[in-house]
This record gives C-alpha cells, sequence and structure tokens, in this order.
C-alpha cells in the first residue's frame, strides 16, 4: 500500500514524520550519559557498563499509563504537562524499593497525529524524565483512526532502574516502633478521575472553565495539576537517613497502598488528625455525597508518598526533605497488630 493510499485510510506517515522532527529537541534534553544513540532507531539504547559500580545489581521495572485524566487534558486542549502524570505513576512506583530510574519509553495512541499536539506531548515526558534523573531512550506513536476520534489520545510508558540488592526497601525491614512520614501531594495526581469526572463534570454538570473560590483557579485548572515526581527526594532521602519502606499512594487511596508494604503481623496507625486534605478532596466528597471511607479509598487525600524508618531518624527525614522543597510530616506509627488490617486511619 502507498503512502497517498495509507492517508486516505486515516494514518498520515508525513505528519508523523513532523511530530517525530517536532519532538527532538525535548527528547534530547532528556538524556543520560549511558544513552546510546539518537531518537527514530528500532529500539533505544542504555550502556549496561554503568552497572559495573554495584556488587549486586538487581533491575526494577514498571509500567502504567494516566488513565481518564487524558480526558481533561483533551477537553482544555492542553497537553504539555500530563506527562509529568504518566512518568509519576512509572518512576514513583519503581523508587519505593530504592530503586534509581534510568531510562524511560514512551507509548502514545492517537485518532489522528496532530504534529503539534504529539510534541507537546511528548515535551511534558521529557520534562518530567529531566525531573526524575531517568533518560527518555525511545518511544512509539500509533494512528488508529477509527478506534479512536480525532482528537482523542492515550499515553503509557515503561520505567527501567536499578538498586543493589542489599539495599533494597520492604516489608523485611520494618519493625514495630517505627515512624511513618508523609509526603505531601501536588493534588489529585492521576488516580480517581473516572470517579472525579463522574462526580464533578456528569452529575453536578460543571464546566472545566468554572471558577471555583475554594479551589482559587478554574476546575480544569485544578484537575490538569500535574502529578509530583518524588524519585529525586526520595534518593536523596534514602541516602541521607535510615529508611526502611516506602509506598507511592496510587488508586485506592493511602491506607491501602501503604498495606501493600506492611508484614501482616503489623499495623500502620494513621492519623486523620496530623494533616488537612487540600479543598479538591473536601470538594470531590461533597459534592459527589461520598463517605469517608469511600473517598479515602479512591484518592490520595493529600499524601503522594509514605516513608517508614526508624523514630529517631525523624528529623533528619523531615529537614531533607524540607531542604528539596517537599512538605512532608509524621502520620503515623507501626504497631503489633491486634485487629484487622496493616494500616488503618483513626
Amino acid at each position: 500500500m502507498n503512502q497517498s493510499a495509507y492517508a486516505a485510510a486515516g494514518v498520515d506517515i508525513e505528519a508523523g514524520d513532523r511530530a517525530v522532527e517536532l519532538m527532538k529537541a525535548s527528547v534530547g534534553r532528556a538524556r543520560r550519559p549511558e544513552v546510546l544513540g539518537g531518537l527514530g532507531g528500532f529500539a533505544g539504547f542504555f550502556d549496561a557498563s554503568a552497572l559495573k559500580g554495584y556488587d549486586h545489581p538487581v533491575l526494577a521495572t514498571s509500567t502504567d499509563g494516566v488513565g481518564t485524566k487524558v480526558a481533561i487534558a483533551q477537553a482544555m486542549d492542553k497537553h504539555d504537562t500530563i506527562g509529568f502524570d504518566l512518568i509519576g505513576m512509572l518512576v514513583d512506583d519503581l523508587v519505593v524499593c530504592g530503586a534509581e530510574p534510568l531510562f524511560v519509553t514512551d507509548y502514545i495512541a492517537c485518532g489522528k497525529v496532530v504534529p503539534e499536539r504529539i510534541a507537546a506531548i511528548v515535551g511534558g515526558i521529557a520534562d518530567a524524565c529531566v525531573a526524575s534523573g531517568a533518560a527518555l531512550v525511545g518511544g512509539e506513536t500509533a494512528e488508529h483512526p477509527g478506534l479512536l476520534e480525532p482528537h482523542e489520545y492515550d499515553i503509557a510508558g515503561a520505567t527501567t532502574g536499578v538498586v543493589e540488592r542489599s539495599k533494597m526497601l520492604g516489608s523485611d525491614r520494618i519493625r514495630i516502633g517505627d515512624a511513618v512520614i508523609a509526603m505531601a501531594s501536588s493534588g489529585l495526581h492521576s488516580n480517581g478521575y473516572s470517579l472525579v469526572r463522574h462526580v464533578l463534570l456528569d452529575q453536578a454538570g460543571w464546566s472545566l472553565d468554572r471558577q471555583i473560590d475554594e479551589l482559587g483557579r478554574t476546575l480544569g485548572e485544578e484537575l490538569l495539576e500535574p502529578t509530583k515526581i518524588y524519585a529525586l527526594d526520595v534518593l536523596d532521602l534514602i541516602g541521607k537517613v535510615e529508611v526502611h519502606a516506602l509506598s507511592h499512594i496510587t488508586g485506592g487511596g493511602l491506607a491501602n497502598n501503604l498495606a501493600r508494604v506492611i508484614p501482616g503481623d503489623m499495623v500502620a496507625v494513621l492519623q486523620r488528625s496530623s494533616w488537612t486534605p487540600p479543598p479538591v478532596f473536601d470538594l470531590v466528597q461533597r459534592v459527589g455525597g461520598i463517605s469517608q471511607r469511600d473517598i479515602e479509598a479512591t484518592l490520595n487525600m493529600g499524601v503522594g508518598m509514605v516513608a517508614v524508618l526508624p523514630p529517631d531518624q525523624v528529623d533528619g527525614a523531615l529537614s531533607a526533605l524540607a531542604a528539596r522543597g517537599v512538605d512532608g510530616w509524621t502520620i503515623g506509627e507501626i504497631q503489633a497488630l491486634e485487629g484487622p488490617g496493616t494500616a488503618v486511619l483513626v
């Protein structure tokens, strides 16, 4: 099939080529010294000889997408921040074991390749890679006419990192009496948007350009707030204080995600009184008439990352986070399990 016939079927190869040209500068910013080659090959290359400095290197990998938050970006025709949501979901899942993110690949499926829009998406992904310390080594943009509308797209990606086996973090390190510290989220991040959109856009009928006084901006601006990326902050924290475990607070909420790293004979007791969630969480709960249990089991409630560490490390940890501009606080402690559940809010 020649190019003109392919274009008649809805796939514009020339537009794809223009998109690649527009994104080259962005991808060039998101490099590490270990990256070999440039953009446009069949595969991305990362020089594994860099791992020779490890005694027992363990590779870690994570894959994810952004979910229905992309519908907000499409409705607002603003595409240069959604990459932070993708990279945040990838690298901050990876870093909880103590791994340093090394490189990322991305995948964009769209109904129609609009070069400027694709370049904006990739530009955001590249900027987020820089913020996480990872290299963007490759990706794919696929045009799916008939499957997606011309303005629609979805993005996903994968990342690989490395950690010294003896330094891997996890539940086996946690001890009774450990402190739990929280790191503030930048808002909703990239989880629970099916619920948020249903409540605020469908049920309440609010428009994205509606000014919300309690938010201090429009609804769309709040919903499109980029995900906070913690990778470099957490790696810095691990290098300065003793950390036993970490939990990335994503879909399922604070308690459910923290429970994934708590040993079965212990419980993380978290104090609701230790923080006030940002206004957007109360807004969704109030407008939707959602129970406390349901909202906490869906949204991050203002906590994006949690660290478990010895109590004598708390002051140093909070100081290290503050020095990097991360708002942190003591949210709870690890106790012996006496009832159901390995993480509870009280």
